[in-house]
């Protein structure tokens, strides 16, 4: 156990005792605790393998290359569309927790595997996401902000078109570029 680590589980949570279970069972299995993200990071050789985090309705362990695991069970979950590795364990309470620890630490044990194999993820490239129509002609318009999209990371990039992507409405994708675009040329990304 990592001391520095020991506040997220001394915090009053509605899944502290889960947040404790799941921590032991993670550390039977060999791995190094971490502070990442806010978060309990378990990793092997320095590489992350697994964490644990919590949502209003769900506690989770998020395999950070849970995409590369077999999962026979039939139990890993995909946040959302736009995730490319990670993939969720959730819990709704402790009991089910306790009813699933074989499982558990199967799957973090073949995550160790998969990261001291070597294996990584092919992600698909920032060029192979789609650019919504209006940003496609806000950068066509001003050649200055194309440059300055161009200087954002790759990460940056996915973020902003992930973003823009994201709303239905086309007065509402516009309106998130027109928002957008000063942070742009000032080459911060969407969260900075």
């Amino acid at each position: 156990m990592n001391p520095e680590v020991d506040w997220f589980f001394e915090k009053d949570t509605q899944w502290k005792q889960e947040y404790e279970r799941l921590r032991m069972l993670i550390l039977e299995c060999g791995l190094t605790e971490e502070l990442k993200w806010g978060c309990p990071c378990y990793t092997v050789n320095k590489n992350n393998v697994v964490l644990i985090h919590g949502f209003k309705d769900y506690c989770a362990l998020l395999f950070h290359k849970g995409v590369l695991l077999k999962d026979t069970e039939d139990i890993l979950v995909r946040q959302t569309k736009n995730v490319q590795s990670a993939r969720q364990l959730r819990f709704g309470n402790l009991e089910e927790i306790i009813n699933q620890e074989h499982f558990i630490q199967a799957y973090v044990n073949e995550a160790v595997e998969v990261e001291k194999s070597g294996k990584e993820v092919k992600m698909k490239k920032t060029s192979e996401f789609d650019v919504p129509e209006e940003f496609q002609s806000k950068l066509d318009e001003d050649p200055a902000l194309k440059k300055a999209f161009e200087l954002l990371t790759p990460g940056r990039q996915r973020g902003y078109l992930l973003h823009f992507s994201g709303a239905k409405q086309s007065k509402t994708r516009t309106r998130r570029v027109e928002k957008a675009i000063p942070d742009i040329l000032q080459g911060k990304g969407l969260q900075d």
